[in-house]
């Protein structure tokens, strides 16, 4: 357990409130520590500030070896990262292990992508060449969530650094145990002190971050967060933005010959980490008539069967909601659905555990009025019944949001109608829309972002092209009416 300040390659306790995370699985403290104060976050902002300069001007090569170090140091640490992630938030040991795996792997596909959209070239013309090169912007800030509070922020700070960027990074008040480890690898990895500076803490942390005099603003959270930040940047076309903001994901189903494979997907992609990745599938949308009424009896089913445990228990597929507040806030949402008209198939229930957990909820809203368009982070799915095709895409497309989305389906033609309608960054068939691969981008329109999405495309926001015409000495210019 860390203190609350990373500045300089140096911990020591922040100057801001004590605070500290609870395991949602086992009640016991993971965390505990001062918030960073105001003026912390100043000291860490001008220590990235102070490391830019020769950190930007390092070669390219030496910055890809010193991150390709970085990997090896996660990859020693992989038990302990996911261990860190599991006691603060109570995913499952399994489901950790893979973020800190997918931590490691982030490194190779950053220089790759680097490398292929921020690159250098040179073409040769008559006066000499014309060249492209990419610059950094300066400093930037990274703010962590607490469902992947390992791999999202690593996926900014990595692509952030290779292109010659220094980052102050927030981690998640509710999921802060990594951040240390992060930062334990990157000095072991020989990364300058004050590349990397971590002020923990919650909204007034963050609140005074974004008051400091940072370049770039690298987010992923919730929408309200995100329009906040959207609007406090507003008239600072200086300030590069990149909002990952999630989504009200809606996975069609549309008479597949497997309805067996079809209700794995669906489970899996609501419910995978206690419905708590943006990408998971939040509205199941389903044909009128007995072939919805299979699925849907196939769907509950699995979600019946799904064992929850605390995150070191074996065989477990869902842990708890992150908090107990999230977990009252999962019961609440589906109240307010009922109140509107919503059958709950499979109410979603407080378990008699405590803590964060809950038991996997499916509730059908079909005839209910007035259902908000709103992401509730937890594993209540929302059932919709479509008359035809038509009007599935109709109901997929009917949200702000425009994340993930996915098709359960045997026919091409439909899949192709799917491809050109339906409007989310993601898009997949017959595989659950929970999950995406870093070799892609990651993001989506609406209110999921503002169109710059990160996985493979962090570099296009990490640096800023600029293009240039050479010539080896001054030459005489001639233009019709141009005295000579």
């Amino acid at each position: 357990m860390k203190a609350g300040v990373y500045i300089d390659g140096t911990w020591r306790e922040g100057r801001g409130d004590v605070f500290a995370k609870t395991c949602p699985a086992r009640g016991e403290v993971s965390w505990q520590g001062r918030a960073a104060s105001g003026a912390d976050v100043t000291e860490a902002v001008a220590s990235a500030r102070r490391a830019l300069h020769s950190w930007a001007r390092r070669p390219l090569t030496e910055r890809i070896g010193i991150l390709t170090q970085y990997a090896e140091e996660l990859g020693q640490r992989k038990a302990e990262i996911a261990r860190a992630i599991s006691r603060d938030m109570g995913k499952a040991l399994w489901d950790s292990e893979g973020e800190a795996a997918t931590m490691v792997a982030k490194i190779a596909v950053s220089i790759a992508a680097l490398k292929e959209r921020a690159g250098e070239r040179t073409e040769t013309q008559p006066f000499g060449a014309a060249a492209l090169t990419h610059r950094p912007h300066g400093v930037m800030a990274v703010f962590g969530p607490y469902n992947f509070p390992g791999h999202l922020p690593n996926g900014h700070i990595v692509p952030a650094l290779l292109a010659g960027n220094t980052c102050v990074f927030k981690p998640s008040e509710l999921a802060p145990s990594v951040a240390a480890l992060m930062a334990e690898a990157s000095e072991a990895a020989g990364l300058p002190p004050g590349c990397v500076n971590i002020v923990h803490g919650g909204r007034e942390t963050g609140g005074a971050l974004i008051d400091e005099p940072i370049n770039g603003l690298l987010f992923t959270g919730s929408a309200a967060t995100g329009v906040f930040f959207h609007r406090h940047f507003a008239g600072r076309p200086d300030v590069i933005l990149a909002l990952e903001m999630g989504g009200n994901n809606p996975l069609i189903i549309w008479e597949p010959a497997d309805v067996d494979a079809a209700a794995d997907i669906a489970a899996q992609s609501a419910f995978l980490t206690t419905g708590q990745r943006c990408s998971c599938a939040r509205r199941l949308i389903l044909p009128e008539g007995a072939f919805g009424d299979r699925v849907l009896e196939a769907v509950t089913a699995r979600a019946q069967g799904i064992r929850i445990g605390a995150w070191d228990e074996p065989e477990i597929f869902m842990g708890p909601l992150v908090s107990e507040r999230a977990a009252q806030q999962a019961e609440e949402f589906q109240a307010m659905l009922v109140s509107k008209g919503g059958r709950a198939i499979l109410p979603l229930q407080r378990m008699a555990r405590g803590g964060g957990f809950v038991s996997p909820g499916i509730i059908d809203v079909t005839g209910a009025a007035d259902v908000p368009d709103e992401e509730l982070f937890g594993p209540l799915l929302q059932v919709y019944r479509a008359r035809d095709f038509s009007a599935a895409l109709e109901r997929a497309n009917a949200t702000r949001y425009g994340l993930s989305a996915g098709l359960v389906c045997d026919d091409e033609a439909a899949w192709e109608e799917a491809r050109l309608e339906i409007r989310a960054g993601i898009l997949n068939r017959n595989r659950p829309t929970a999950g995406a691969s870093g070799a892609m981008p990651f993001g989506g329109p609406g209110f999921s972002g503002n169109f710059r999405p990160g996985a493979y495309y962090a570099a296009d926001y990490c640096a800023w092209p600029q293009a240039s015409q050479t010539a080896p000495a001054a030459q005489r210019l001639k233009a019709p009416g141009f005295p000579v």
